[in-house]
Order: structure tokens, then sequence, then C-alpha cells
């Protein structure tokens, strides 16, 4: 029991890894393509084709970069982790309604004082949506992650599947499974958080 939870505590390590390095460039790429709307449709377009790549073909691909091992999977992951954060970081921003921006403008703003007082607040509940569908995807992507030699829940799985025992598969599958739900869950609590605090706030002004 202690072994599959150590197992499952290293699958999570390293899903939240991977979407901790896509919001760390994700966000800052959402703001970028905000500010110069030209990039947004080569940007987006680029990230969406990466995204129609197969997770085995794409972890073939990391791996003759960075070889064998954990640092391939996370790199997978940051990449699939990439679309729903920067789309959602671009998406949450364009929907701050322009009164707003007027009336901060009209307070003495500057530009980057709209964004971090105004918009990102304003967009943190659509932000957050994004980053939990980057998390519970990650979590079920980094189960094959054992075929590049990382390590995590895909380890009695794919070991379990090669000897034909259902017991042994189970013991990754279904910790995964609970992972994936407790993390959808623990996220959409903070997501209503969130969207509750703002609703006082406004309710309070």
């Amino acid at each position: 029991m202690s072994a599959v939870f150590s197992i499952a505590l290293e699958h999570l390590w390293l899903s939240v890894a991977g979407v901790f390095l896509a919001c760390v460039i994700g966000v800052p790429m959402g703001i970028v393509i905000l500010k110069i709307r030209v990039l947004a449709g080569p940007v987006m377009g680029v990230i969406d084709i990466l995204q129609t790549i197969p997770s085995l073909a794409m972890l073939a691909l990391v791996m003759f970069f960075f070889g064998l091992g954990n640092m391939s999977l996370i790199t997978a992951l940051f990449i699939y982790a990439l679309l729903p954060v920067v789309r959602n970081t671009f998406i949450g921003l364009t929907g701050v309604k322009s009164e707003l921006l007027e009336a901060g403008k009209g307070m003495g703003m500057t530009g980057w004082q709209l964004l971090w007082q105004v918009q990102l607040p304003i967009a943190l509940p659509v932000i957050l949506a994004g980053f939990r569908v980057a998390v519970v995807t990650s979590i079920g992507i980094a189960t094959i992650g054992t075929l590049i030699g990382a390590g995590g829940l895909g380890e009695p799985i794919w070991r379990g599947i090669q000897l034909v025992n259902t017991p042994m598969i189970l013991s990754g599958a279904v910790p995964a499974a609970l992972l994936a739900i407790i993390a959808d869950y623990s996220l959409g609590l903070l997501e209503k958080s969130v969207v509750s605090r703002g609703l006082q706030v406004k309710n309070t002004n």
C-alpha cells in the first residue's frame, strides 16, 4: 500500500510539474498575444497543431531531445498543458468589459496597472478553469510515461498488462482515476471560491 502511495505521489508531482511550467510560460504568453493581437492567430495555431500530435508520438519526439526518463514526460505534459492555459488566459483577459478598462484609465491607471489590478483578477476564474483542465488531462497522459522510462502509476499498469495481471493493472489505474477526480473536484472548489469572492467584492462596491 505504501508503495502505491509513493508512486501516486510521484505521478502527481510529474503531472503538476508539467502544468506548472505551462502556467509559468503560458500565462505570460496569453498576456503577450493580448497586447500584440496580430500574434494571437499564429501562436494559437501552432499550439493547436501541437495538441493534434498523439501522446505516444509526442513522447517519442521529446525523447530524442531529453532521452529516457521523467524530463521527457514533463516536457510532453508541458506542451499538452499549454493550450488550455494560453487560451483561457487570452479569453479571460479579452472578456473584461471595456467599461471597466475605461473607468481604470479615467482613474489614471497605466496599462500594466490595468492588467494587474483589473484584468487579471477578473480573468482569474477563467484562467483557473484552464489550469483545471490541464491538470486533469496531464494526470491521464502521465500514465503512458512509463513507456519512455518515466515513473508514476503507469509502471504497475504496464507491468500488469505484460503479466496479464488484472489486480496489478488496477493498482495503477484506480489511483490514477482517483487522482484525476480529486484534482478536478479540488480545483473546481477553488474556482467557485474565486468566483464567489469576486461577486462579494462587486456587491460591496
